[in-house]
């Protein structure tokens, strides 16, 4: 098979990673990646906040105030399975779309753009050996978790976080579902269009 047909149809979603995480080098390809997304009307609407191993403590308690701030407290369980699952993460990328400032390009479609970006950095990180997983917890729709990690309020809207690194074991391959069933064809009807 095509070794990029192998690497698309073999990518899965990896939340257990460990160090080593991507290499500078490995990290500068998983970002040019980002960039060959479809970007209409050029906006690059892309912006990656990167937090290093060393900073995901305060990632985590930045969700817990925003919680309590918010009336929201997270559950004490909830609080200890991020920290169990974010303690061995070496790299998480905080992702946020900035769409169009002039309103010429719908917001809608940078938004794509920008998770097709992040499905290029998912790609492009499997086919370097590591995995990724992405994740809309911790505080991602709270208040003051967008801003506090360098977004601006106003103009960009905060979609999650990229966890990066070494799968803690091999995971199992996921039984996808078959095409078929989301697939129709369409034909053009004359009768109906006139």
């Amino acid at each position: 098979m095509n070794p990029i047909l192998d690497a698309l149809l073999s990518r899965q979603s990896v939340k257990f990673v460990q160090a080593p995480g991507p290499t500078a080098e490995q990290l500068d390809l998983i970002l040019q990646a980002a960039m060959r997304a479809p970007d209409h009307g050029a906006i690059r609407p892309w912006r990656f906040r990167l937090i290093r191993q060393e900073h995901v403590p305060a990632l985590v308690d930045l969700a817990i105030r925003a919680g309590l701030a918010a009336g929201k407290p997270m559950p004490d369980f909830k609080i200890q399975k991020w920290r169990t699952w974010l303690s061995k993460v070496p790299l998480v990328i905080a992702i946020g779309c900035r769409p169009d400032p002039t309103g010429r390009i719908r917001e809608q479609e940078s938004l794509l753009s920008v998770g097709t970006a992040v499905m290029n950095m998912l790609n492009a990180t499997h086919a370097l050996g590591l995995a990724g997983f992405w994740s809309t917890g911790m505080g991602t729709y709270l208040d003051g978790v967008a801003e506090a990690l360098g977004f601006d309020a106003l103009d960009e809207r905060f979609m999650g976080y990229l966890a990066l690194g070494t799968p803690i074991q091999q995971p199992e391959p996921v039984a996808r579902p078959d095409y078929s069933d989301f697939v129709s064809e369409w034909q053009f009807d004359a009768e109906i269009s006139a």
